[in-house]
């Protein structure tokens, strides 16, 4: 093994719970070894290489809580239309990289109707006159619902039987999880380790030093997530596999054969409110009549909530709308009653998303011990009195979802994710999302959304010792150094409060300011248990 030099970083700003006034910081090894100031960091490390910051930023490295790093890469590396603000200007640009990439098929990611003046998704005919009879397959931005062309469709002679199936729409349910595996399986593995490269090298030049891979038989299938299991390119992969189980024995197994760190992530209960899939308690208010989908109904999720339990193993759901969450909670309920608190408290069951939670919801879910691993960035894409959730649910359900004080509120802890490629993984974006909630007393502080984003995403993957995630003495050595970080700010919710943390005596370190006017930091340097993986 490789031996990691001692490094003595000088000059800069450090952020410490510990050391809140730090300018130097000592790294032995893959071990953050000391803080202090630069004198006496030169003083006593005399014969330690040094690294001058220049003033920079040094805070604990970011951990995506929820990811798809296959689909993710593709998107970077293939054809992303999220910028598409037409139907029209989304066709183009599929016919345009169709005709640069000559011969293979599309695969391409982002498309979002609802920005769009005409508010309707383009129909399998208006792909095809683009294609010249190609196949291909373009997920909604929310990868619930896709558009493939009949090239594709055809690949899949069962898929005018199966639910979710539209001849011109997009597809959704079962139809749409057929034709994605149809898509997946016509790329070449050359095109796929692009993708993952890609996926890594994007990470690490945007902070991360971890992830969370949500993935299953419905998302990327087996050979891919251990073919991203096997990837050693300085990020680490933390795999959850959405496989639901009835037995103790079943959920072993399943971690056995994947080497996974829980059976959780993205194993569906219901879909998104962007596709209308999303299982809701009421109708869409764009959509009379629809309630959504439910993939996996109580039985099937107290089943797999109980068996994993009982098998000490992580349980967790994809879980959007009011009725999928009445329904997780109650399975919560019924196993908590049966095998007690403890039982349940003790494996770190998590829960993505939980978007439409209420605050009896929350407080038991808090209780119980449950992890919340949340995506600010979709509120600060689809909330508002006028955004995507306002259309598909009206102003009042619309303005109350991804509630994240309520959740922090009853003792939920919080984990941040991306959802990549479904939205941005610049991590201080995410952060920044939840301290600028669009709903009024929904955000957080800055504090506590950079906790959720370094400590949390630890503790959810389930490291709790305290120190991980932190620039500590004895920490893991995993942070990253940051430019244009002008102004440092602590934010609290008195003035009273406000005032004592700004001041020098209250020893409360700062982070960047966040507010909706500010410039996000720009990532130097990226380092993994003292390894640069970036810069």
């Amino acid at each position: 093994m490789t031996q990691i030099p001692s490094k003595l970083l000088v000059n800069g700003r450090i952020y410490s719970p510990t050391h809140p006034d730090a300018t130097a910081m000592v790294v032995r090894g893959d071990i953050v070894a000391w803080l202090g100031s630069d004198d006496v960091a030169r003083d006593q490390f005399p014969d330690v290489e040094v690294q001058d910051l220049d003033g920079a930023f040094v805070a604990p490295g970011f951990v995506d809580s929820h990811i798809h790093l296959s689909a993710t890469g593709l998107t970077l590396s293939g054809l992303d239309v999220r910028s598409a603000t037409s139907r029209a200007q989304c066709l183009r640009m599929v016919g345009d990289y169709a005709a640069a990439h000559p011969g293979r098929p599309v695969w391409g990611h982002g498309w979002d109707e609802s920005a769009w003046p005409e508010k309707t998704a383009p129909s399998t005919a208006d792909l095809d006159a683009v294609l010249d009879g190609r196949p291909a397959y373009l997920a909604r931005v929310d990868v619930h619902s896709a558009l493939a062309s009949s090239a594709l469709r055809r690949l899949v002679p069962e898929l005018p039987a199966t639910a979710g199936f539209a001849a011109q729409q997009p597809l959704t349910g079962d139809a749409h999880h057929l034709v994605r595996a149809a898509a997946r399986d016509l790329l070449t593995d050359a095109q796929l380790a692009e993708a993952r490269a890609a996926a890594m090298q994007a990470l690490a030049a945007s902070g991360v030093v971890a992830v969370h891979e949500c993935a299953g038989p419905q998302i990327g299938g087996l050979d891919d997530w251990l073919a991203l299991r096997s990837l050693r390119q300085g990020v680490e992969v933390i795999g959850y596999w959405g496989e639901a189980v009835t037995t103790p024995t079943q959920a072993r197994r399943l971690i056995e054969q994947t080497g996974a760190h829980g059976l959780a992530g993205d194993l569906f209960v219901d879909g998104a409110l962007g596709s209308r899939t999303a299982w809701l308690d009421e109708p869409y208010a764009d959509a009379p009549g629809c309630t959504g989908t439910c993939h996996l109904d109580s039985d099937a999720i107290e089943a797999h909530l109980r068996a994993c339990t009982a098998a000490q193993v992580t349980a967790g759901f994809h879980v959007i709308g009011d009725a999928a969450v009445s329904a997780v909670v109650a399975a919560f309920e019924r196993v908590v009653q049966d095998l007690g608190v403890v039982a349940v408290a003790r494996c770190g069951h998590r829960l993505e998303h939980v978007e439409m939670v209420t605050a009896d919801q929350a407080a038991k879910l808090g209780t119980w011990g449950v992890i919340a691993s949340v995506q600010p960035n979709f509120d600060a894409l689809w909330g508002g009195v006028d955004g995507m959730y306002a259309q598909r649910l009206g102003r009042d359900r619309g303005c109350r979802l991804n509630p994240l004080a309520l959740l922090a509120s009853q003792g939920v802890p919080l984990a941040l994710g991306s959802d990549a490629p479904v939205t941005g993984f610049d991590p201080w974006a995410s952060v920044a999302a939840a301290v600028n909630h669009r709903t009024p007393g929904s955000a957080v502080s800055a504090r506590a959304a950079f906790a959720a984003a370094t400590r949390g995403g630890w503790r959810a993957g389930g490291v709790r010792d305290g120190q991980t995630g932190t620039l500590v003495p004895g920490a893991p050595a995993s942070y990253a150094v940051w430019d244009d970080v002008n102004v440092l700010d602590v934010s609290a919710p008195r003035d009273a409060v406000q005032r004592w943390s700004t001041d020098p005596r209250s020893r409360v370190p700062a982070l960047p300011r966040l507010g909706p006017q500010d410039a996000l930091p720009r990532c130097r340097q990226t380092v993994h248990r003292g390894a640069v993986i970036y810069g």
